[in-house]
């Protein structure tokens, strides 16, 4: 068996000025870039990828082969599934209108930005900019390319709302009269005109 460094597998690639908390776990073969940070209680699994300042928040499990391009955002208790991707170039090329290979300073990195609570499942595309709402799920698979409220269920190529989620990840019970209820805890949410889904407090 491999030996472990504060929790960092010996096999994984971590830049010196990447910071992680103690109480994270990288594992095989996973890569963390520079001035990256990981928060507290985190897993980064097999082969996962975090790219130079990329900000992962507390209590995040990012799952084997994901791929977190700066300049990510990552709040906490965030679900990442297997083989997920964030990109963050628009425009990609890899050479320029004159045949030059393209550099840095060539293209503007843009970013996805996930809410707290958020989960995005496996072998799904967040194409950036983009940003993903609290406490959403993203179905397997998924190609996301517009924002994605608060609560809601996304799937499909391109990823389209197909119904609200509470904080236990359940879809939720249409109630009626706008009305949702999370079939695990009995939260009680409120549809708006507007789309969004709010959390009632006497829930």
């Amino acid at each position: 068996m491999a030996a472990f460094t504060a929790n960092i597998h010996s096999t994984a690639d971590v830049a010196d000025s990447a910071t992680i908390a103690t109480t994270t776990h990288v594992w095989h073969y996973a890569q963390v870039r520079e001035q990256a940070s990981i928060g507290d209680n985190c897993v980064v699994g097999r082969g996962a990828y975090i790219g130079t300042g990329v900000e992962v928040g507390d209590n995040c499990k990012i799952q084997n082969y994901a791929l977190i391009y700066e300049p990510a955002r990552v709040a906490n208790g965030v679900f990442i599934g297997p083989a997920v991707v964030f990109t963050n170039d628009q425009f990609p090329r890899a050479i320029n209108p004159d045949g030059t290979p393209k550099s840095a300073s060539d293209w503007d990195a843009v970013g996805v930005t996930v809410h707290e609570g958020a989960s995005i499942g496996a072998n799904s595309v967040c194409i950036a900019p983009v940003t993903i709402g609290a406490w959403s799920l993203v179905g397997s698979g998924s190609t996301v390319v517009n924002d994605v409220a608060d609560f809601a269920l996304v799937v499909g190529n391109p990823a389209r709302r197909i119904g609200w989620v509470g904080r236990a990840g359940r879809p939720l019970v249409d109630d009626g009269d706008g009305l949702w209820v999370c079939p695990v805890t009995a939260a009680r949410y409120r549809q708006t005109a507007a789309h969004t889904l709010i959390e009632l407090e006497n829930s």
